[in-house]
């Protein structure tokens, strides 16, 4: 049975050619791990292997970690980055 009030994660991975890839999960260490196995991973990754997970925002439901995979997919790098650099530290 799937939990309907799961908290949701959004998390941008730095992939092996530098670049950035954006996503959603309720288990963000559970993703990145079928990134790294391609099968269950996302085709983004084809060609290109799962660094680390460089950035996350946790507490979210699917409906707003949707939205904002959606906002942070329309930054450029450059914002992509400051975002990265300038997150609240925990």
């Amino acid at each position: 049975m799937k939990a309907t009030n799961a908290t949701w994660s959004l998390y941008i991975i730095e992939a092996s050619d530098a670049s950035l890839y954006t996503g959603i999960a309720t288990d963000v260490e559970r993703r990145f791990e079928e990134h790294l196995k391609c099968q269950k991973g996302a085709k983004y990754f084809n060609g290109r292997s799962p660094v680390r997970v460089v950035y996350r925002e946790d507490g979210h439901t699917r409906s707003s970690a949707s939205r904002r995979e959606m906002e942070i997919k329309k930054l450029s790098r450059r914002e992509k980055q400051d975002l990265i650099e300038n997150r609240p530290q925990a």
